[in-house]
Parts: C-alpha cells; sequence; structure tokens
C-alpha cells in the first residue's frame, strides 16, 4: 500500500483555515466522487467546533486532538490518530489542520519522523494561510504568526477582496522581510484550486528533519522546547463556556448578537460555538429582512464561526452524531482572546446580558479559563 500523502494547513487564528479546507471538498469529489480525504483537527479549546463543520460536509473520516496545541504538549498523540485514521478510513490523502497559534515546522519534523519509522505516511507540503485584512496586527505581536509564514511551502493570501492594493503589498512586503523565498497564491474568497494544494512536493517541509532555531537554521539542541511553548501559547488565553438548561431550551439570540456585533478584534481573536437558538439570528453581512423571513418557532442546532469581527452560523445537519464535547448541552463555547484579556471577559460573560436562555428561562453559565 502507497504510503498516504499528509499536508499540513496551518495559519493564524481566524485566518480561513477551514474555509480553505471545506472549499476543496467539492473540488476533490467532482473529480472522483469515491476520493476518501481525511481531516486530523487540533482545536485550541475543549470543543470540537471546525471538526464537526467538517464533517457534515463529506470529509470521510475526523479525528480530533483538544485542549491543546499539536505541535508540542498534544505532539504525543499525533501518532495514535493517523494510525486510526489510516485503519479506519484508509483515506487517499490526510489534512492536518493546526490550532492557530501552532508551529508548523515542528509538526513537520515529527510527521517526517513518523514517515520514516512506518512507512505509513509521506509529508506532502506545508500551506500557511494569511488574513490579509487583519496579518499586519497580529505580526506585529505575533512570534508565531512570522514563523508560520516563514516555514511553509506555499502561502495563501485570504481575505484580500475587502482590501485596496496597498494593505496587500504591505503585507506581501511584510512577508518578504521574513527573507523567504516561498511560492503564494490569492484565494478566490477561500477557494484555491485542488490542484495548487496538494501536490506542491514540499521540498521544505521534507527536509526539516531538525528544530529549526530562532536565526532560521536547523537546530540539534532541542532543549529549547519549554521556551517555545511559552512563546506560543502565551499568546492568547482561553475561555471554555458552558450555558445549560432544560430540554428544549435554546440561546437568547438577540442577546447573543448584541455579543457578536460589540466584541473588539484587538482583545478578542475566535469566538467559536456550538448551540441551540432560534433561526432568526444571522450571519455577519446577512440580509435581515431575510432573516426575518425565515420561520422563526423552531430552535437550531447551529455551528458559529466568529473571527476579527465577522462571522457565519451554519445549521448543524441533524443526521450528524455530535461530538460529546457539546451534544446535549445548550451551549458550548470557546473564546480566544489576546494576552490579559481572560479575566475581564470573564467577568463580562458572568456579568450577564450576552449569554443566556430565550424566553427568560433560568440556565446555568460556567465560564473557565483554561489557557
Amino acid at each position: 500500500m502507497a504510503p498516504i500523502p499528509i499536508t499540513i494547513i496551518t495559519g493564524f487564528l481566524g485566518s480561513g483555515k477551514t474555509t480553505l479546507l471545506l472549499n476543496l471538498i467539492p473540488q476533490l469529489h467532482a473529480a472522483n466522487p469515491n476520493y476518501r480525504l481525511a481531516l486530523l483537527k487540533n482545536e485550541f479549546g475543549d470543543v470540537a467546533i471546525d471538526s464537526q463543520l467538517a464533517s457534515s460536509s463529506a470529509v470521510s473520516g475526523v479525528q480530533e486532538l483538544l485542549n491543546g496545541c499539536i505541535c508540542c504538549n498534544l505532539v504525543g498523540q499525533l501518532s495514535t490518530a493517523l494510525a486510526e485514521l489510516r485503519s479506519t478510513v484508509s483515506p487517499d490523502r490526510i489534512v492536518i489542520e493546526t490550532s492557530g497559534s501552532a508551529f508548523p515546522a515542528t509538526l513537520a519534523i515529527e510527521v517526517n519522523r513518523l514517515a520514516r519509522e512506518t512507512g505509513h505516511f509521506t509529508l506532502d507540503g506545508v500551506v500557511s494561510v494569511i488574513d490579509v485584512e487583519n496579518w499586519k496586527g497580529y505580526e506585529d505581536t505575533s512570534y508565531t504568526a512570522r514563523i508560520q509564514a516563514r516555514y511553509t511551502d506555499l502561502i495563501v493570501f485570504n481575505k484580500w477582496e475587502t482590501c485596496d492594493d496597498r494593505r496587500f503589498d504591505e503585507c506581501l512586503d511584510r512577508v518578504g522581510d521574513l527573507e523567504v523565498d516561498v511560492a503564494w497564491v490569492k484565494s478566490d474568497k477561500g477557494r484555491v484550486p485542488v490542484d495548487v494544494i496538494f501536490g506542491i512536493d514540499g521540498g521544505l517541509a521534507r527536509a526539516l528533519t531538525e528544530e529549526p532555531a530562532a536565526n532560521g537554521s536547523l537546530s540539534h539542541d532541542h532543549s529549547h522546547s519549554h521556551d517555545h511553548s511559552h512563546d506560543h501559547q502565551s499568546e492568547v488565553e482561553v475561555l471554555s463556556v458552558t450555558l445549560s438548561g432544560v430540554a428544549g431550551a435554546s440561546v437568547n439570540g438577540t442577546k447573543l448578537m448584541a455579543l457578536l456585533n460589540s466584541a473588539p478584534k484587538d482583545e478578542v481573536y475566535r469566538i467559536k460555538s456550538v448551540l441551540t437558538t432560534l433561526p432568526t439570528v444571522r450571519s455577519s453581512g446577512e440580509d435581515e429582512s431575510a432573516a426575518a423571513a425565515t420561520p422563526s418557532n423552531q430552535p437550531t442546532r447551529y455551528i458559529l464561526n466568529w473571527a476579527f469581527g465577522r462571522w457565519t452560523f451554519t445549521p448543524l445537519d441533524p443526521e450528524t452524531i455530535e461530538h460529546s464535547s457539546s451534544r446535549q448541552v445548550v451551549l458550548r463555547m470557546t473564546l480566544i482572546l489576546a494576552r490579559c484579556e481572560s479575566a475581564k471577559w470573564k467577568k463580562k460573560l458572568e456579568a450577564g446580558g450576552f449569554l443566556e436562555l430565550q424566553d427568560g428561562h433560568r440556565g446555568e453559565l460556567a465560564v473557565t479559563q483554561i489557557i
């Protein structure tokens, strides 16, 4: 059996990694309806959200690594997760979608080690997604964002359509400042031809067998791993939120929309949630009259994805078996915040006014800082 090619998709929080992946699926199935794509998804919080979105989009198999980073404290679980996907799905390809704060070179090194030792896998390449609209802001403060752009085989510039030419040129210049010669492509609202993403023959990725040092050279000293963990996992703080209630309860959509509209993007990087609410909620930019015309008396299960002031509500397929991390709970939410913001946002949420049940029903709200 030929080795299974593995593609690593990385990029800072909210850059559009999951959107890129979901736009590949219909292209693959149009070319070959029997193509089996498996996903190994690393979620920063303790709720499987993006992986449930992928499960409802004809991905053949999904494995989740929750509540940590795949390139450091969860790296030991990589071998088991890949082996399970290989045995249960027998995929044509595996995509590893990292958390927004993962260090891609460390992950590439581990995949290359597993490929050598087992012969079951081969690393096709590393793809980094850059959010043109917001990258200038977080590139200034995030060491990881710069490293993600540096150690890659292909850069996908996403969300450039809403920016002027000057903003894109500035982003391109900042990437050039990293002194890397790497191929890049602009997405079409998150879509890139599948032949560009897969089969890139990533020479840089496969060459990585040692940990890159801070100056970009390859280091034979692995003793800095604790410093690395501090460098990138301390860049964000994470709150885990649970809102529970009686059977049939739903989230107050009006108050939830107030949270989504008011969260400042320099304090809140991501809001991800699986929740039950009425269909009156709407994605950012969606026409209000269209949302109002939707029958609103039946609560619906949604996946919410918020990034830098924009968000989508995606109905969860009722035929999909929901992940245990959110099953039978009115709302499970992960908030990924800038440094030193978790205490303030924990108080805000606990004070009420944002996350409450519909029709005055009493619910139990729990907000916990997990990172």
